[in-house]
């Protein structure tokens, strides 16, 4: 048996072809998951969700037959490769990581709020106060020195 013949071809797969591809792509996703690092899953930044997502679009591609196996799975690779490098390079030069992962912006400080940064981040008062409500378990702001939106898109709440 070759390896055409058990992994098949795009349109022509066959269920057990499939199935081979899924179970060798799991192993193969997981290990791009383990060289990729678990801040893909814990700090939920657009730079990492955009990794989650196209990991997930691309090794797909290869299990369905859209795209060959193995070219799917250099796909994937590369693309792991370079999250790994930027988050490098973010690490050590903080303008990189301003531009990959963003920044945090103030919605309120010394009693007043941002409303330049509340619109650009589309935040509402509302938000913010929700906000405060899940962060310090408070409904008035006169128990907050600040609150910012993260690079995460998650509120912070620094009490007095």
């Amino acid at each position: 048996m070759d390896l055409h013949e058990l992994f098949g071809r795009s349109e022509d797969l066959t269920t057990l072809q499939m199935a081979i591809r899924s179970f060798i792509m799991f192993f193969i996703a997981l290990a791009l998951i383990r060289i990729a690092g678990m801040r893909i899953f814990g700090k939920k930044t657009a730079f990492d969700n955009i990794l989650v997502i196209m990991l997930g679009a691309i090794l797909a591609r290869g299990v369905v037959g859209a795209s060959a196996f193995f070219p799917a799975v250099a796909a994937a690779s590369v693309m792991v490769i370079i999250h790994r490098i930027l988050g490098w390079l973010a690490m050590r030069h903080a303008w990189v990581g301003m531009i990959v992962k963003g920044y945090r912006r103030s919605l309120y400080k010394d009693e007043e709020f941002n409303f330049r940064n509340m619109e650009i981040t589309s935040i509402s008062k509302d938000d913010v106060m929700e906000g405060v409500r899940l962060g310090i378990h408070s409904n008035k702001l006169d128990d907050v020195t600040e609150i910012y939106m993260e690079k995460n898109g998650q509120l912070s709440v620094v009490k007095k």
